[in-house]
């Protein structure tokens, strides 16, 4: 039924262009209309939808503390806007301000989940959701690009895990998904009344506006690639001399930004507006977006996931089965000149340029095309599928397995500390941090808001980016930039030399804190200063003091 209602719409919305542009817009043409078509049924692609979530969703349901570098400061946040007004300790030290800032879909969605679960099993559901939304997305602008359903996108299932997605960039990451629906949802009312069509965008970008700024920016980008492609469709179609060139499409084409207006006022008044200032262009790392498309924890795995694909893509090539919508070539040049021109670093966001690269791969991947007429077609893109599906989630499940004795341990130490103390986190190395098997501890201690009731110095509290607050009274000892946190020799400094650290949160550690984290710590590391601090707990890389506040006043005395 929904098939015969969107062949029957796509018919009656084409009536209103000349056939031959109606045609080429649709992505065919009156010879390759008649060229049997043959693919998966619908039925058969909905399966392996269900079926290949389900195998990438394995990593996930078997790790509850996922090792992403920011998932866990994320998943605290979570735990203060469900905790707040119930848990005192919670409500003791923090607070929520709540705005339209363009970042607030996770704390929108996980913590009325926490009603029916923990917030662990909270945080899977909302990644296994993003992973939901990115691939039917995918499903959905393909079928909307070429009239049918195909089982081809469903080949960038190993793309969800990536170095983006790795960071944990979760906000963002779930506007993919909403980004490629809407894009679908646009391609689907291009042709049908304006007002509609303008409606139902300005439903997305607002949905969008609180995903992210750059998943709105994706969207728009997206928009444009699309009605380029459709003005130069429209005005490079052959006509008489007389015969004048049209206006209304330029009209049409500018009209598509009227549900972006209200963005600008928006932000203007949302604080994200107070960190425009921060911008920086870097030409290095231009290559290291690309990669990180394809790239999860092993180089070795992307360049093997890359030559899969390159050499199916050309055997299909050959094979005359494989077809790319013109659409796609101009979103590939569109997003190429925006890739080169965006900064690294805006709004106070750090990899803004290197996100776009997987937000445009899987809307390329929606623009590909295969006929599977000849066995050997289906049985060599079945054949790729799975040995794709087993290369990535393989590789992840290693790396978290391997992580998973790291989690482990830091969760066991923070069970030593009291409930409610004040929790200060240092670095042992502080070049450490970017690396992958440094990220399930960059923003470990996190956990020890939602186990303990802890107030952590390097909880996200940044105005303009979350709507959490540290209380007032509490607001002097918690980093408010969002910044790397101060080496462990940085804050022994602070001790002997007050006036080194005049103007950081961190400039009475010893007296503000109850207990410190040194991150990033050798086998052979040792106590730097065992007056001042006790051990408590030793784990892999990382150690937990607790602070001798009585023994440093009473030295300090003497």
């Amino acid at each position: 039924m929904f098939e015969a209602r969107s062949v029957k719409v796509r018919a009656e919305a084409e009536q209103s262009l000349p056939p031959s542009i109606a045609a080429r817009i649709a992505g065919t043409s009156a010879g390759s209309a008649a060229a049997p078509f043959v693919d998966f049924t619908s039925r058969q692609i909905a399966v392996l939808f269900v079926v290949l979530t389900a195998i990438m969703s394995i990593p996930i349901l078997l790790h509850p503390w996922l090792p992403l570098a920011d998932y866990m400061n994320h998943l605290a946040r979570m735990y203060i806007i469900a905790g707040i007004g119930t848990d005192p300790e919670i409500t003791h030290y923090y607070e929520i301000d709540w705005q339209l800032i363009p970042n607030l879909m996770m704390d929108l969605i996980v913590p009325p989940l926490q009603r029916l679960m923990n917030v662990y099993v909270a945080g899977q559901v909302y990644i296994a959701l993003s992973f939901v939304l990115i691939m039917s997305g995918t499903l959905a602008l393909n079928r909307q690009l070429f009239g049918r359903w195909s089982v081809l996108p469903l080949i960038a299932f190993p793309l969800l895990y990536n170095k983006v997605f790795l960071i944990g960039t979760l906000n963002y990451v779930f506007g993919i998904g909403i980004a490629l629906w809407a894009l679908a949802v646009w391609v689907q009312l291009r042709e049908r009344t304006l007002v509609l069509r303008l409606a139902a965008s300005a439903a997305f970008v607002a949905a969008l506006y609180l995903c992210h700024l750059f998943a709105l920016g994706v969207y728009g980008l997206g928009l444009l690639a699309y009605e380029l492609y459709r003005l130069g469709t429209i005005y490079g179609a052959p006509r008489s001399r007389d015969q004048r060139l049209p206006m209304a499409p330029l009209v049409d084409f500018v009209a598509t930004g009227l549900p972006f207006l209200p963005v600008l006022p928006l932000l203007l008044m949302s604080p994200t507006w107070g960190l425009r200032g921060v911008f920086n262009w870097e030409l290095a790392g231009k290559l290291d977006g690309l990669l990180f498309v394809v790239e999860a924890y092993s180089q070795f795995a992307g360049l093997a996931l890359t030559g899969v694909v390159a050499f199916a893509a050309g055997w299909a090539i050959r094979q005359q089965a494989l077809k790319f919508h013109p659409f796609g070539f101009v979103l590939l040049a569109v997003g190429g000149l925006a890739y080169f021109a965006m900064p690294r670093v805006i709004f106070d966001t750090y990899m803004a340029d290197q996100r776009m690269p997987i937000a445009i791969a899987f809307m390329a991947v929606a623009c590909a095309h295969i006929n599977m007429r000849h066995p050997q077609v289906r049985r060599g893109f079945a054949t790729v599928l799975v040995l794709l599906l087993a290369i990535r989630v393989f590789e992840v499940e290693t790396a978290w397995n391997d992580m998973s004795r790291v989690t482990s341990s830091f969760r066991e130490s923070v069970r030593q500390i009291e409930r409610g103390a004040k929790v200060m986190v240092a670095y042992g190395d502080t070049q450490a941090g970017e690396e992958s098997r440094d990220l399930p501890l960059v923003h470990a201690a996190s956990l020890a808001v939602i186990e303990r009731g802890a107030l952590v110095s390097t909880n996200f509290t940044v105005p303009g980016k979350q709507v959490l607050r540290a209380r007032a009274s509490y607001r002097a000892q918690v980093d408010t930039q969002d910044g790397t946190p101060p080496g462990i020799e940085e804050l022994l400094e602070a001790v002997e030399e007050p006036a080194s650290a005049r103007d950081v949160y961190w400039k009475r550690w010893t007296a503000d804190y109850d207990y410190l984290y040194v991150l990033f710590t050798e086998a052979s590391y040792e106590n730097p200063e065992p007056e001042l601090l006790t051990m408590v707990y030793m784990g892999d890389r990382f150690v937990l003091y607790r602070i001798n506040r009585g023994e440093r006043r009473a030295s300090a005395a003497n």
